[in-house]
């Protein structure tokens, strides 16, 4: 999942470096291509005999682990920004970081993972949804065009009259990724009063981790681990080296340096940034899986990402302060 507005607008950028674009540029395009290899990652593990549910809780499980002293430092003993957040935090934790894995890994393992990742991706649109039903922000022309561009681009991807077979459940896990994602776009917007983004995805990752945990307990989510090899088109690793790529780099490493990119650029052009996801996802997926969309379903993925470039473009920008 991308930072994708997770920030607002960088304040005293002044303060961050002597080019705070080139960092922000370079955290960005990092967090772009980590998050993206986290579908290939998890389909091997999938592969081997992992659950859905055991995939995500470790993934989650080890990036909360990474993140927590580095959030607790940025929290500087101001344990009340929890409390006072504490809604924010646990919607966030279970919808918008267990939730939106969790479905996401469940469609990975029943379609290709670049499909399930474009799916996944319309849930900008979605929020312009939400935001005018909700708020009565009634989205431009040029929103409404990259609207229908993404609507046409989903079209192409499913293939719905051709003759190439899309797994129902997958797209319809993918759809439940794609809520998780717009949920995480909404809140991410959200200004906190005053808890650092670190700490909130510090807090997110934690609070999804014990809520997936309890779900397993509880015999809600299957939870299966194995120590069987997992299998890479003709590359075989021992199971640790993907549970470490996902918790590690996938997460930790992605949310870390997608914070740190939004810090510098701000929401909006991180978030473009952040549409390099589907590339490396793309590219991970054929070098790793040896997955690879027909032409036309590339074709609806250069659609569906030149649509959220238009819908992103079309938003209204926040007012300086």
């Amino acid at each position: 999942m991308s930072t994708m507005s997770r920030d607002i607008a960088p304040r005293g950028s002044s303060s961050l470096g002597r080019s705070p674009a080139v960092s922000g540029l370079a955290f960005a395009v990092l967090s772009a291509a980590s998050f993206g290899l986290s579908g290939a990652l998890a389909k091997g593990l999938l592969d081997a005999g992992w659950s859905t549910g055991a995939a995500v809780l470790a993934r989650i499980a080890l990036a909360a682990a990474v993140l927590v002293v580095p959030a607790w430092l940025s929290l500087a003993g101001r344990w009340q920004l929890l409390w006072r957040n504490r809604w924010l935090v646990l919607v966030f934790g279970v919808v918008a970081v267990a939730g939106c894995q969790f479905f996401y890994f469940q469609a990975v393992a029943r379609m290709q993972v670049g499909l399930a990742l474009l799916i996944e991706y319309t849930a900008p649109v979605a929020v312009i949804g939400w935001l005018w039903v909700r708020h009565g922000q009634r989205p431009g022309r040029l929103t409404l065009l990259g609207a229908a561009l993404a609507g046409l681009g989903l079209l192409l991807v499913l293939d719905i009259m051709g003759d190439v077979e899309v797994s129902t459940a997958g797209v319809l896990w993918a759809l439940g990724a794609m809520v998780g994602a717009a949920t995480y776009f909404v809140l991410g917007a959200r200004e906190a009063e005053g808890l650092p983004p670190l700490v909130l995805a510090a807090a997110g990752l934690t609070v999804g981790s014990v809520a997936l945990a309890l779900a397993g307990l509880v015999g809600l989510v299957p939870m299966r681990f194995t120590t069987d090899v997992a299998t890479f088109s003709a590359i075989t690793v021992p199971w640790w080296l993907p549970v470490l790529g996902l918790g590690v780099v996938t997460a930790a490493v992605a949310y870390a340096s997608g914070i740190a990119a939004s810090r510098r650029l701000g929401s909006r052009l991180a978030s473009f940034v952040a549409l390099l996801e589907v590339i490396s996802a793309l590219g991970f997926a054929w070098v790793l899986l040896g997955e690879l969309p027909r032409p036309f379903q590339l074709v609806g993925g250069v659609l569906i990402v030149s649509g959220v470039v238009l819908a992103k473009l079309g938003e209204p920008r926040a007012p300086r302060r």
